[in-house]
């Protein structure tokens, strides 16, 4: 079973890929602020929205998914969209034209840390199963609600989007694709040869300095840049200035 996704435009492809609890839909918001000329592919990734009952085994295979659905793109990643899209780009390179990381990281590097995080996602994971698909409104407010998404906006959050999914299909994503199950990557990253932006909220301390790290094991064809006064999900917060650099790095002649 392949992915859903929601396609407009012609020209060369730009796959746009959500983070958790989100959906293709999401993109909304950001849509009509990308740069024009381009055929868009808003992905559903495994266990959300349309893609709510595609099942994956980890991470890499869900990056599989994404590049048949994508084909040869640019490829534009948001949180767990974002590590989604980085894995396609160390194992499928040839489909990756361009790649655009936001709010993303490239693995915890300590076991650790991993398995802790892995805890973590079960105890959500469970969460879910416990309140079926009647408990998913609660978990929602509940998640938006934590540190990372608590200073959004109502249409920033864009709880209508994220209603497009399921508590299985959730809590599937949390046991297969989540942070603690992410293969770290920081010692490969410097494989990757395609022009890479790395965009962080300026107030997002934390992926700020993860996108600093990034660009540096990247090399030459990488660069950050931090939108100054968002968050973690800086694509949704500020739009306008999001498309204006990604249009920014789609001129940019590869080096």
């Amino acid at each position: 079973m392949g992915l859903s996704a929601i396609t407009s435009g012609d020209g060369p492809t730009l796959v746009l890929v959500h983070g958790f609890t989100q959906s293709a839909r999401s993109w909304r918001r950001v849509e009509p602020h990308l740069p024009a000329g381009y055929r868009r592919v808003a992905i559903d990734l495994p266990g959300h929205g349309g893609s709510s009952e595609v099942a994956v085994a980890h991470l890499d295979e869900a990056a599989r998914l994404v590049g048949e659905r994508g084909g040869r793109a640019t490829y534009v990643g948001y949180s767990l969209g974002g590590r989604t899209c980085l894995r396609l780009a160390l194992t499928s390179p040839a489909l990756v034209q361009r790649l655009v990381l936001v709010g993303a990281t490239a693995g915890l590097g300590d076991d650790a840390e991993r398995a802790r995080r892995r805890a973590a996602d079960e105890a959500l994971a469970s969460e879910l199963e416990a309140g079926g698909d009647a408990g998913v409104e609660g978990f929602l407010e509940r998640w938006l609600a934590g540190p990372l998404f608590a200073h959004l906006s109502p249409e920033q959050a864009d709880l209508p989007a994220r209603r497009d999914n399921r508590a299985a299909g959730l809590a599937a994503s949390l046991r297969t694709c989540g942070t603690g199950t992410q293969p770290p990557s920081w010692e490969v990253l410097g494989q990757l040869a395609m022009p890479v932006l790395v965009v962080a909220g300026e107030r997002d301390e934390r992926f700020a300095a993860l996108g600093r790290a990034m660009v540096e094991a990247i090399g030459d064809n990488a660069r950050l840049a931090l939108i100054q006064g968002a968050g973690h999900a800086a694509c949704f917060e500020a739009p306008e200035r999001f498309g204006a650099l990604l249009g920014e790095f789609l001129a940019e002649p590869a080096r």
